[in-house]
Formats: structure tokens, C-alpha cells, sequence
């Protein structure tokens, strides 16, 4: 994800936009996460930060109702990703179809009829100096932003080279989720320097104990 305002909010990357959404909610965060999508202001922030919207683009109809559906997405986005996990872990491999089961809240409807929606039309235009940008044709609506991190989420799912990357971190009560693209995929933690770096310090921790005791 790229960094915008509130950089240290949104300092992690993912390897998706729907897993990077995912981690803004305090159930798929680093132990004593927190609700980071706390108002409409901080949603646009996230918008612009996940370059869903080029920065300066305006929001006017932004306010709570977009709230509640961008944690709706992120809710049922974290539920399907669990359960494909779940399945993983089984050693059944299964197609994102049945995840679609009883007791899953309907989340893949939900995701599938987001998915429908058109997303934003891009353009290219002149900025300073003559080079080309990237902005939007209109403002976007709620719909078509919701469009653009449920198709990630309905790719990710459906391609098995990229749901076979998906992990959990093993970082302590750290929950969030990421693709492992790191060579021979033995990559472990969400972030090498906070959930990596705190296991270290335990370890060490644990091995001069151990060395006392002896």
C-alpha cells in the first residue's frame, strides 16, 4: 500500500488491496490493534493511501453510510479469507465456489454483487510540466470503490497461485494477512520489523532465561 497521510497507520503492505483493507479493522490488526477506519475522514485517507483514488481527488458524498459498507466488505473479505485458510491448512484444496457454505453469512453473495458493480473510469491527463497522471472521469461513488477491492478480493480467490500464498502472520495474537511472495515461501510474519523483530526479542529473552536456570 502506498503511504499518504497517516503514513504509520498505513505502513503495512499486504500484496493486495483487499487484504491491505482487511488490516485496517482491529480483528485482522497487530496485537492491540484498533479500528483504523474510525470516521469518514479516515476512510478518504485509506482511499487515497490504497491508491484507489488518485490523491486530491474529491469525496463530497462520503460520509458514514460509506463507513458501514467499506467494514461490511472488509468484514465478509476477512471471513471468506479465513475459511480458504482453514481449508488450506486441511490439505483440501477447494475451489472460492464452496466457500459459499452455510454458517458464512452469505459473504460470497455480498462479495459477488460488489464485484458486479463498475468501478471507476480512469483517465490520463496533463500535469505539471506535460507529464501524464492518472485521474478519475467523474467522482467516484461508494459502489464503484467497493467494485474495485471486491474484484481484488474475487482474483485472489479464484486464482490458485495466489490463494496458495495466502498466510496468516505467526506473530504472537497478530491475525493479519498476506501473501507470501518471498523465494521458497517461508515468509512468516505480516512485517519483518514489528511482528519478525518481536518474536527475536522474545526468543532471546527465553534462551538467556534458560541459560540462567542452567
Amino acid at each position: 500500500m502506498a503511504a499518504g497521510r497517516g503514513a504509520y497507520v498505513w505502513r503495512f503492505d499486504s500484496g493486495r488491496i483487499c487484504l491491505d483493507l482487511v488490516a485496517t479493522g482491529p480483528a485482522g490488526g497487530t496485537p492491540r490493534a484498533r479500528e483504523q477506519l474510525d470516521g469518514p475522514g479516515r476512510l478518504a485517507d485509506w482511499l487515497t493511501a490504497a491508491q484507489l483514488v488518485p490523491p486530491g481527488t474529491a469525496l463530497s458524498a462520503l460520509d458514514a453510510t460509506w463507513l458501514t459498507r467499506f467494514r461490511q466488505l472488509r468484514a465478509d473479505v476477512d471471513r471468506l479469507m479465513s475459511a480458504q485458510l482453514a481449508l488450506a491448512e486441511s490439505g483440501v484444496d477447494h475451489s472460492a465456489a464452496q466457500l459459499g457454505r452455510p454458517g458464512d453469512g452469505n459473504a460470497l453473495d455480498r462479495l459477488n454483487f460488489l464485484a458486479a458493480e463498475a468501478p471507476p473510469g480512469p483517465r490520463a491527463v496533463r500535469g505539471e510540466g506535460g507529464a501524464l497522471v492518472r485521474t478519475l472521469s467523474a467522482e467516484p461513488g461508494c459502489a464503484g470503490l467497493l467494485a474495485v477491492v471486491a474484484r481484488d478480493a474475487v482474483d485472489l480467490l479464484t486464482d490458485p497461485v495466489a490463494r496458495g500464498a495466502l498466510r496468516r502472520c505467526a506473530g504472537g495474537a497478530c491475525h493479519r494477512l498476506y501473501l507470501d511472495t518471498s523465494r521458497g515461501g517461508r515468509r512468516r510474519w505480516c512485517s519483518g520489523e514489528v511482528c519478525g523483530n518481536r518474536e527475536r526479542v522474545a526468543r532471546h529473552r527465553r534462551r538467556r532465561i534458560s541459560t540462567k536456570e542452567i
